[in-house]
This record gives structure tokens, C-alpha cells and sequence, in this order.
């Protein structure tokens, strides 16, 4: 079973990411706390595959927590959570050994594709279901939604017109079984399509 623990000290922010997470193709479980000294607490006892933990915390800062848990448990997998003017705690965490991070205000497919990518980084998506065979242009249309464009932009940079694209898009959905952008990016970071 894969689990996700989101800790920010906003609620707005906790409750926002845990629903994005959720619809991560592969994620069973995602829970919430507030403080840094809860993460270290049900890390123990839960062993979350992945941490998202904000920057800055009541009562302390995601980035010591970081450092705590990284100490005690090397394996633990960290995405740290930012506002726009954290960036140098957010250098000193990755430093620290997190593996990314994420600013608050990031779109549904960033958030997807970041947590399968950092999943997958530790096997806790592995996926014994091979990966599909896509077309070329298959394959290129998953690459422009893994850099957040449009299928306006995407059908521009193909040469293509914006119909073809979303046609292209309902093909690769199906081959995925997914039924969005967002989960067709999570996917192709699982199985190496994307990067």
C-alpha cells in the first residue's frame, strides 16, 4: 500500500494537496499533520512512502524536521513544500537530502507528476503492468502535458491542429486508463515514458 504524509501548518494547503495526491494513479492512502514533531511520530510508526512537508511550521521548521528524520531514518523520501520566498530553505533541505519540492500554489498536473516521480524514485510506485506502446505523436503529446502546456501550445509545437492534439489526448488516455492530464503525466513518469 502507498501512503503519502502531507505536513503544512495551513489547512487550506493540507486539505488542497491531500485532494490533488489522491488522485494519484497508485496512491492508496494519503494522510495530514500539522506540526514537524507529528511527521516524526508517525513516521515511526507508519513508514509513509513519501513525506510533503512545508518550510516553514508552528513551532519549528519543516527544514530541521527534515534533517531529524533523515538522520533517524536515511530511507525516508521528503518533498519539501514552499512559498516563493522559502528557496534558500528549500536548497538547504535538497542539501539536507530531500528529494524536491513544491511551491504551494503549483497546478493538479506539477503536483501529480512530482509525486509519482518522487515515488517511483524509491520504487513505491514500481508497477509490475508494463508500459504501454504509444505513437510517436502520442508519446509527444505526454511530453507537452508533463511541461504544463496547453493542447493549443502543444498542437503549435507539433504543427498540429488543436482537434488532432485532443484526439491524440483521448488515445493516450485510453492506453494509460486514465482519465485526465494529470493522471496520464503521474503514469508516464511511473513507467518512464516521461522525464
Amino acid at each position: 500500500m502507498t501512503t503519502v504524509l502531507i505536513c503544512d501548518d495551513s489547512r487550506r494547503v493540507r486539505d488542497g494537496l491531500q485532494e490533488f495526491v489522491a488522485g494519484v494513479p497508485g496512491v492508496d492512502r494519503v494522510a495530514t499533520v500539522s506540526t514537524g514533531d507529528e511527521v516524526l511520530a508517525r513516521w515511526e510508526l507508519e513508514r509513509p512512502d513519501l513525506v510533503l512537508l512545508g518550510c516553514r511550521l508552528t513551532g519549528g521548521s519543516g527544514l530541521d524536521t527534515t534533517r531529524q528524520l533523515l538522520m533517524r531514518h536515511p530511507d525516508a523520501n521528503v518533498v519539501m513544500l514552499s512559498g516563493s520566498d522559502d528557496r534558500e530553505q528549500v536548497a538547504e533541505a535538497i542539501a539536507s537530502g530531500a528529494r524536491g519540492f513544491l511551491v504551494h500554489d503549483v497546478s493538479y498536473e506539477e503536483v501529480c507528476a512530482t509525486v509519482a516521480n518522487a515515488l517511483a524514485f524509491v520504487g513505491g510506485l514500481a508497477s509490475s503492468v508494463p508500459a504501454p506502446e504509444l505513437t510517436e505523436r502520442e508519446q509527444q503529446v505526454l511530453e507537452g502535458m508533463s511541461q504544463g502546456k496547453s493542447n493549443g501550445e502543444i498542437g503549435r509545437h507539433l504543427y498540429l491542429s488543436e482537434d488532432t492534439v485532443k484526439t491524440h489526448a483521448r488515445r493516450l488516455f485510453r492506453k494509460l486508463g486514465v482519465n485526465d492530464r494529470a493522471q496520464a503525466v503521474a503514469l508516464g513518469f511511473r513507467h518512464g515514458l516521461v522525464r
